[in-house]
């Protein structure tokens, strides 16, 4: 299981890679592999500006749809649209060409509400 610890992450499953005011939200490793085939991402948010725990999108699977929760509060500035023809790119590499939103982030203070790769680590059980 790749559970990369210079990111951060949520207990919906969720990385977050923070650069000054932008942060990038994908979802981890661990998710998609539980999701299985990813077929689908929807983000209909961007240019929105959501609260921390809001859906800002769906992923859709072969056997499931899961929300996509905003890991903190702030614009979402833009969407990986290189997964609208190829939503695979989030099982292959969930942290790298699989990423899903960028956030112009308004709450600097909730990043400390984020966990650590050993709390996700603990979290999965991994």
């Amino acid at each position: 299981m790749n559970i990369p610890s210079e990111l951060k992450y949520t207990k919906d499953h969720e990385w977050v890679s923070i650069d000054g005011a932008i942060a990038t939200v994908g979802i981890t490793d661990f998710a998609q592999s539980e999701l299985g085939d990813i077929v689908y991402v929807e983000v209909e948010t961007v240019d929105e500006t959501l609260d921390q725990e809001e859906v800002f999108g769906t992923v859709e699977a072969v056997k499931t749809v899961s929300d996509l929760f905003l890991p903190l509060s702030g614009e979402i500035i833009e969407f990986n649209e290189a997964l609208e023809d190829e939503p695979e790119k989030v099982n292959s590499d969930p942290y790298g060409d699989g990423w899903m939103i960028k956030i112009k982030i308004s709450d600097a203070s909730q990043v400390g509400d984020l966990m650590s790769d050993e709390d996700y680590k603990a979290l999965i059980g991994a």
